[in-house]
């Protein structure tokens, strides 16, 4: 379809927006693009390099230039230092409103309706050049047309979503929101009218056309060619109107489903005697009359789990907290019966088989054999880790407490135990924020900017907002500048809490990489428009690169990145505790993978790769946050700029290994059980999806799950990650191999003065060009086994298939720990 959306939302482990950003044997060419001259939006001058088969190395932190050194600098006192910031941004406050992120329709709320009609003008120009096709030449150009038109709705539908969301303004909220409804109702009249699919379909027949497309745009034919069909766009009518209304039913259920997720006992009342082990003033806070009350799905359960030393009391929590109201189980079975039944309606087996189709897994027993052989991997894990919590139980458990095994409602509490005994050293020193000292935000960036420096050879450059360019003051824009190539992508950074704003961590792709045709430049001037050149008009005013080498015109990729890191620190800077800083790692695994995967044609751009492979640079990028080269690099203390006492985050980090295991057996349960809701249970007489939930946990589970739950009904992700939620496991132990086999190694860097090593490969620029090379730079042009064979240099996993997933599963996902 016109517009791809392939990542839903993932809770404990992924950002809630990375959901909705929907890769040939041998030697790769480079796809990236090169030879760019910056454009006038850049504020660093392009290096004159010719650069050996690997880059050379930097000589400080990667800064070889005093400009650089600048702009290091600058990067951490924008985030640490307000009055710095302040300064920073000052003289561009008297230019000239720019609109958001520099779309300058969107100067003022109005500017919405513009922007969507001459959009709108846009498409309908290109669907007329689709549809009038009927020569070879205009059937050559089919597939950019395609892609182009695609663009045209994303720009729209994409930002318009982020600022209806983001945006404090009520009035810029509504005028989003109606811009995107406008946009996405048409784009849904596209994918239902057969005329661009029996166009694309008649182009790709012909054998001329086809061999006439470079690699990229078969990928991106076939790919529309597939979701085309999977919209049912090739049934006779009356099936399209079911499929149709099937999809509407689907996603209504599924979005209340969401919604509208009710614990099926909201509170319980507890003798406040019996608290004992919760902190005493949240006790006070919750009793009255000597009754302490206990609101199932606020803070106060979790925390009564892991510290109250009553079991009956636990396990009454854990009973209610584990139970959806009967309304959230019908929302979700009737969304499960309905995706089983568009399945069958589609001409596939299950829903599942539907879905994992053009996703690496391929099917779901490829999926199944991913699963079963992670769990014999996490077995031994899980077993060290219970038999330490047993130990635990054995020495305080009550007579009718079951003392020789862990239920599930003791689980929090002893993992509590367990980790606390772990934590005494630091605990010792009495002070909370110990690591956090030497993790300001400013400093995380300047490390994330060194580290791509000496991986990749791009790093952060902080560049002054304009009038009406960024949402909210607090909101930093760095421009990501490469050593050879310039400016390559534009990211905006929302990191800092603020009152109605969202708490969860997202990376949002606003516009993505493109190449610019002659044509839609030529056709941008014609049309009135408020720009100073027809290339302006062409990208709405949005930061563009010219390639020198093709002599065509980039749109730069515009990445939003939100975080909601506590100001409370003031007039300190930001500190971050350490899972935060995986956080931001994460995030800018995405991030990188937007800016690298630079294509000309934007369905393969980035991030728009398969599910499955998806979260694949950002799951790395922990790797890399614990990793001590990294740490080295950048991690000290804020106000006396001491190294960070390496042997503190070890202690730190071994009590996260020392959990994990069971963490990991809780998401393969999940996972399981996603798979299973998407097969064809949901079709058979007398469906229950309480009776599966058990049947799974009980089967696989090392703690068995007590009779009379339904989580499942918590269990959000079945609607955006329907039958792909194993996607964050798979990745997690790709990027474990990938970083034990490439980044483990020792790199050797090439330079004037021959080849010489590395002090480790974990910050080889080498190691970094061949994982960009193999799999970065591809976005979703290919193949995703194929990219990490090439990074592997392992031929056997080049062709996916079930095996390949079993062996995935024997990798293990890894632990990350110094």
């Amino acid at each position: 379809m016109l517009k791809r959306l392939a990542r839903p939302s993932l809770t404990p482990w992924v950002c809630s927006a990375c959901l909705k950003q929907t890769r040939r044997q041998g030697q790769p060419r480079h796809r990236h693009i090169a030879n760019i001259a910056t454009a006038a939006t850049t504020s660093t001058q392009t290096r004159d390099l010719v650069p050996p088969f690997v880059p050379p190395p930097s000589t400080l932190y990667g800064l070889t230039s005093s400009d650089a050194k600048r702009d290091d600098d600058a990067l951490r006192k924008i985030f640490d230092n307000a009055d710095f910031w302040t300064s920073f941004s000052r003289n561009a406050k008297k230019n000239p409103p720019t609109g958001i992120v520099g779309n300058r329709y969107l100067t003022h709320p109005e500017g919405f309706l513009e922007f969507v009609n001459v959009t709108l003008q846009r498409c309908e120009h290109v669907v007329a050049k689709v549809a009038g096709a009927n020569s070879i030449e205009q059937y050559k150009s089919m597939v950019k047309d395609l892609d182009r038109l695609s663009d045209l709705l994303c720009r729209v539908i994409d930002l318009a979503d982020f600022v209806r969301g983001t945006h404090p303004s009520k009035k810029v909220q509504n005028a989003a929101s109606k811009a995107y409804g406008i946009m996405f109702q048409y784009m849904n009249q596209l994918n239902t009218t057969t005329l661009l699919n029996d166009q694309l379909k008649k182009a790709a027949a012909i054998p001329e056309v086809w061999d006439s497309w470079g690699e990229e745009e078969k990928v991106v034919a076939r790919i529309l060619m597939e979701d085309f069909s999977r919209s049912a766009i090739e049934l006779p009518q009356e099936q399209r109107e079911k499929f149709v209304e099937l999809s509407n039913q689907i996603a209504n259920d599924g979005t209340e489903f969401v919604e509208r997720m009710r614990p099926h006992t909201a509170s319980l009342k507890f003798d406040s005697k019996r608290m004992k082990g919760l902190e005493p003033g949240m006790v006070r806070a919750l009793t009255r009359y000597g009754e302490t009350k206990i609101h199932t799905m606020n803070h106060e359960a979790q925390m009564a789990l892991r510290f109250v030393d009553d079991p009956e009391v636990r396990r009454d929590i854990y009973m209610a907290v584990r139970t959806a109201d009967k309304g959230s189980i019908e929302r979700l079975e009737r969304m499960l019966r309905n995706r089983a039944e568009l399945a069958k309606l589609s001409g596939y087996q299950t829903f599942a088989h539907m879905t994992l189709e053009n996703k690496m897994a391929k099917s779901p027993e490829a999926v199944s054999q991913f699963l079963n052989a992670l769990v014999e991997d996490n077995r031994h894990h899980v077993h060290s880790e219970l038999q330490e919590l047993m130990e635990l139980k054995k020495g305080d458990a009550m007579k009718d407490n079951f003392p020789n095994r862990i239920n599930a409602w003791d689980k929090f509490y002893y993992t509590h135990q367990l980790i606390h005994s772990m934590d005494s050293q630091i605990q010792a020193r009495k002070q909370p924020d110990f690591l956090s000292a030497f993790f300001s935000v400013g400093t995380v960036m300047q490390g994330l900017s060194r580290v791509f420096d000496h991986l990749y050879g791009i790093r952060l450059v902080p560049r002054e907002t304009q009038p009406g360019e960024v949402w909210d003051d607090g909101v930093r824009r760095l421009d990501v500048v490469s050593d050879t190539d310039g400016h390559i992508a534009v990211l905006y950074c929302d990191l800092f809490s603020r009152e109605g704003k969202t708490p969860n961590p997202a990376h949002f792709t606003l516009r993505c990489s493109r190449e610019i045709s002659a044509e839609e430049i030529e056709e941008a001037g014609t049309l009135p428009h408020p720009f100073s050149s027809p290339v302006e008009a062409a990208t709405d005013g949005m930061s563009v690169s010219y390639n020198k080498e093709k002599g065509s015109y980039f749109q730069l990729p515009t990445i939003a990145l939100i975080c909601d890191f506590s100001t409370h620190y003031a007039p300190r800077p930001t500190l971050l505790n350490f899972n935060d800083v995986r956080t931001l790692f994460h995030e800018m695994g995405h991030a990188v993978h937007s800016f690298l995967g630079r294509t000309s044609l934007q369905n393969v751009a980035g991030t728009r790769c398969a599910t499955d492979l998806a979260e694949l640079p950002s799951v790395l990028m922990e790797h890399f946050a614990s990793c001590p080269e990294v740490l080295g690099l950048y991690a000290r203390h804020w106000a006396t700029d001491a190294p960070l006492p390496m042997a503190a985050l070890e202690q730190r980090l071994a009590i996260d290994v020392r959990t994990q295991p069971a963490e990991t057996e809780a998401q393969i349960l999940l996972a399981m059980l996603d798979q299973e809701y998407h097969g064809s249970v949901p079709l058979q007489h007398g469906f229950s999806s309480t009776h599966i939930y058990h049947n799974i946990y009980n089967t696989h589970a090392s703690i068995p799950e007590p009779a009379g739950t339904a989580w499942q009904g918590f269990f959000g992700h079945l609607f955006g990650y329907g039958a792909t939620y194993y996607s964050y496991l798979f990745d997690r132990a790709i990027a474990g191999k990938i970083w034990e086999e490439n980044f483990q190694r020792e790199g050797q860097f090439g330079g004037k003065g021959g080849r010489r090593t590395s002090a480790r490969g974990s910050i080889s620029r080498e190691n970094g060009e061949r994982y960009k090379r193999e799999l970065l730079s591809w976005g979703g042009g290919r193949d995703g086994w194929k990219c990490v064979a090439g990074v592997l240099g392992d031929e056997r996993l080049s062709e996916g298939g079930e095996e390949a997933m079993k062996e995935v599963g024997r990798w293990g996902v890894g632990y990350t720990g110094v």
